[in-house]
């Protein structure tokens, strides 16, 4: 990594950090922090927690490019469910947008790196302050260790083909301390064992408890932990990690039709707040595109063949058809007023019920076929008064399941990318799309990730300078 990149991303930290609490308003050196004061105790340190949080959604080049929201909004518009108009992620939607020198390129590798940089720092000051009880250290390093899993687990899924195509190929590189110099390149094995490393240690002393919903408790890191579980095939790990997820977080129909921009919601396991004086305004994905009647921009419309999976009494069936009776081979035709669009509108991260069906195929991939079904028509149920259940077993079971993932996550998280991706499929534009099978992605086609920045190949040494050869 570029040393003024980093000193850049230790720099915005503070300052984030500098405003939560009094005690660091007092006059310090210019240009510097005195770690003593940040770890001297457990309330200044959350403080620091606090300030890398804000990290994860402070705008950082342009619109399409400015928190994790649009890391995940970047999905969204590559897959077939949903369809842009002319405007921000366009060559995200034309899945054109992957070279070395390209915004969304740098950008998704930089924004991740900076984060991580920040939490081991804030690693290494726990680790070595001489004020912190150990008793204290653990719920602290446990929270940093989830959300460093988290930020790697982006990377890896961004930056080289997923898990089971092959494990031994080149993955980002590992850092568990502070750097001012870049390291050689991982692999996936390398990256993925060092992710579960993190994890393992966060499950165990993650605190359950939390000021709200966009910090880091024990259920978001058993909910970090399902994620990667189901990406490397670990199907018992992740039934056992989404299971104790989900728990406390009852399932809420009525979310569907309030707007989706509250993280309160029974449902909402980890979200990104927003508030009037505090928001990332017009940037906030997927709110700010998909509600075509708010002040956003409103570029995003929804598949012909997406919307027909629904049931007239499926509540998450929030599509209109703006130009009843006339031709619906338009691509601007269906809209949906799931996502309300406001400056204070909260975005989510995880759900419980991601977590209910990432149990559900871990349970109908070992198996377990009955368990998978009930967990599946529980959901179902839940969402639609007229539901049966299928009676599907085996492919067909499993298949169900990444459909209702797709009803209910889309527009959140990039789901139909993200299992594309994982379980090595092809994504074929169908219905109105406006571009179609010149963005289709085939199995394991190299344009499911991003080459590495050039920027980052100039200033790492330990980086081949033909690492993107055959990318």
């Amino acid at each position: 990594m570029k040393k003024s990149f980093i000193k850049f991303s230790f720099y915005v930290a503070m300052i984030l950090f500098s405003c939560e609490k009094d005690y660091l308003e007092e006059p310090k050196p210019t240009g510097t922090v005195n770690s003593d004061v940040i770890f001297q105790s457990k309330e200044s340190a959350e403080a620091m927690i606090s300030g890398i949080l804000r990290l994860s959604r402070i705008s950082y080049e342009k619109v399409d490019s400015g928190g994790l929201y649009s890391i995940f909004f970047a999905r969204v518009v590559k897959g077939n469910d949903l369809i842009l108009g002319n405007g921000w992620y366009l060559f995200d939607y034309e899945n054109d947008n992957r070279e070395p020198t390209y915004r969304r390129t740098t950008f998704t590798w930089e924004f991740p790196f900076t984060i991580i940089n920040q939490i081991n720092i804030f690693i290494d000051g726990v680790n070595t302050s001489k004020y912190l009880l150990d008793s204290e250290k653990q719920p602290l390093l446990g929270q940093a260790y989830a959300l460093r899993a988290f930020y790697y687990f982006q990377l890896a899924m961004e930056f080289q083909n997923t898990f089971s195509f092959d494990p031994s190929l080149p993955a980002p590189p590992i850092y568990r301390e502070p750097a001012n110099e870049g390291k050689a390149m991982s692999s996936l094995t390398e990256l993925y064992n060092f992710i579960l490393e993190d994890l393992n240690y966060a499950v165990q002393f993650t605190p359950e408890t939390r000021f709200n919903k966009s910090y880091v408790n024990r259920s978001v890191a058993f909910a970090i932990s399902a994620k990667v579980h189901q990406v490397m095939g670990n199907w018992q790990e992740a039934a056992s990690m989404a299971n104790s997820a989900k728990q406390q977080y009852e399932l809420n129909a009525t979310q569907y039709r309030q707007g989706f921009d509250d993280m309160t919601d029974s449902e909402w396991i980890w979200a990104m707040p927003q508030q009037i004086d505090q928001s990332n305004y017009f940037d906030i994905a997927p709110h700010s595109f998909t509600d075509i009647n708010g002040d956003g921009y409103g570029l995003a419309y929804w598949n012909r063949d997406f919307v027909d999976l629904f049931s007239d009494t499926d509540v998450r069936n929030t599509f209109n058809n703006q130009f009843e009776g006339e031709d619906e081979t338009r691509y601007n035709t269906w809209t949906s007023s799931k996502f309300k669009f406001d400056f204070a509108s909260d975005i989510p991260i995880i759900r419980s019920v991601e977590m209910q069906l990432i149990e559900a195929e871990a349970k109908a991939r070992i198996g377990e076929e009955t368990e998978a079904a009930n967990l599946l028509f529980e959901l179902q149920k839940n969402r639609d008064i007229n539901a049966t259940p299928s009676g599907n077993i085996g492919e067909s079971l499993i298949e169900e399941i990444l459909i209702e993932r797709r009803k209910e996550l889309y527009g959140e998280i990039g789901v139909e990318w993200y299992d594309a991706k994982r379980l090595r499929l092809g994504i074929s534009r169908t219905g109105n799309h406006r571009i179609k099978s010149a963005a289709d992605l085939q199995p394991d086609d190299k344009k499911f990730y991003l080459k590495i920045p050039q920027k980052e190949i100039d200033a790492n040494d330990n980086i081949d300078m033909g690492i993107n050869s055959n990318r």
